[in-house]
């Protein structure tokens, strides 16, 4: 089978879902599948400090086409780079015809794609992610009605969990039965602690990790406000923060206001994927105090590195971990709550083995990529056996949205 797979800052992006890509073109070319990915990315000083930017390097065996974000780095003008899509995945298919077409994002890249597979009649299928699925329909006319069409268009929609279909259903108004749900996956060969023997166990003073988008969205600026009160309770600890994203600069900006010294609190910046095992074999125990997931890709990693989570009652959140079972959850902005549960973990080396042994568990039964990429190959199948949808109207009202002013929050 050809698969063309589009995506939206692939690697070297901070971003759960670019190591999610990269996984699952893995998982394509070891079935034996020709992959073909077009993936945009930001190539300016701005993206590249927020997110990584620059062009999508190789992937073993998968043919890759960089395409940079020209309008949307210039002036919030995703349109212009929609065009681009489209007709690259166009050329791309008259070179070598594709047999389906997988977006990952709803928008912009789920619309060109949709666009693009209608003109040549092809199959589209469409993986719903945080980002898009959260935010994007709720700021303006123009993106809801991309949203819908896609929702409603693609042959396949692809989510993370039944809390995310209840999201995006109720928002958008679509069906439920249009979802397949496929959770997130991790490389249980590489996620891996260093003694399975010892999973839960942790030095002392334990070793608090927040890793991933440094983005206040994710919970990153709560994280340094639960830290600091957990200072003034005089409780021991070492936090790390690691990563980059749009408010780095703001929570470096929290941490010294409140005047932690790196003794406390440390920023590593950029980490290059090949180092992410080693960062999560040297915490104790993951901190991810989102206000929202599609399927956390992180919480999977370091449950597959046996660290204890706590996290928060938030959607794409409930559908991995549950409370007091595999992971401590509050409520999304309670900051005393989220320092209360840091303080049981620190201090409950029973509590804190239990919750680590139990995710770790969970997570090799349930979230490798071979199970993981049989589902996604699956759908491919099915969407190959029936006819491609109708014809979507490509027209979209243009419309302020404050996405135009701030790009690189979609």
């Amino acid at each position: 089978m050809r698969v063309c797979f589009v995506s939206r800052r692939f690697f070297p992006a901070i971003s759960g879902m670019s190591v999610y890509a990269v996984n699952l073109l893995r998982e394509l070319v070891r079935a034996g599948h020709d992959v073909t990915m077009i993936s945009q990315y930001r190539g300016d000083a701005f993206g590249t400090r927020v997110y990584g930017g620059g062009p999508p390097p190789a992937v073993p065996g998968v043919t890759v086409i960089g395409l940079e974000q020209l309008g949307e780095q210039t002036d919030g003008d995703f349109e212009r780079d929609i065009d681009t899509m489209v007709e690259t995945i166009k050329a791309a298919h008259g070179r070598h015809p594709f047999d389906v077409l997988h977006a990952q994002y709803g928008y912009p890249t789920g619309w060109a794609t949709l666009l693009a597979g209608r003109a040549l009649g092809l199959p589209v299928v469409v993986s719903i992610q945080g980002g898009d699925g959260h935010w994007v329909g709720s700021c303006c006319e123009t993106h809801r009605l991309a949203m819908q069409r896609v929702l409603d268009g693609a042959d396949a929609l692809l989510i993370g969990g039944e809390s995310f279909v209840t999201e995006v259903s109720e928002r958008l108004g679509t069906a439920r039965d249009r979802f397949t749900i496929v959770p997130g996956a991790v490389d249980t060969e590489r996620f891996r602690p260093i003694d399975p023997a010892k999973v839960g166990e942790a030095p002392w003073p334990v070793r608090l990790l927040y890793h991933g988008r440094v983005d206040r969205r994710k919970g990153a600026l709560d994280f340094i406000d639960a830290l600091d009160m957990l200072r003034a309770r005089g409780v021991p600890f070492e936090g790390i923060i690691s990563g980059i994203g749009p408010d780095l600069d703001a929570c470096k900006a929290r941490a010294a206001a409140l005047s932690f010294d790196a003794r406390k609190l440390r920023f590593t910046d950029y980490a290059d994927y090949e180092t992410v095992p080693d960062i999560y074999r040297r915490a104790d125990i993951f901190v991810s105090p989102t206000y929202g997931e599609g399927f956390s890709n992180t919480i999977l990693e370091a449950m597959a590195t046996g660290l204890a989570n706590m996290s928060c009652f938030a959607v794409g959140v409930n559908d991995c971990l549950r409370n007091g079972e595999n992971g401590l959850l509050f409520e999304p902005g309670d900051i005393v709550g989220q320092a209360d549960g840091l303080q049981r973990l620190i201090e409950d080396a029973a509590l804190r083995r239990r919750i680590a042994q139990a995710g770790y568990d969970e997570c090799r039964r349930v979230y490798s990529w071979d199970a993981v990429g049989r589902q996604i190959m699956d759908v491919y199948a099915r969407v190959l056996k029936s006819e491609p949808g109708p014809q979507v109207d490509p027209h979209l009202p243009m419309t302020s949205c404050r996405f135009r002013a701030e790009p690189h929050l979609l």
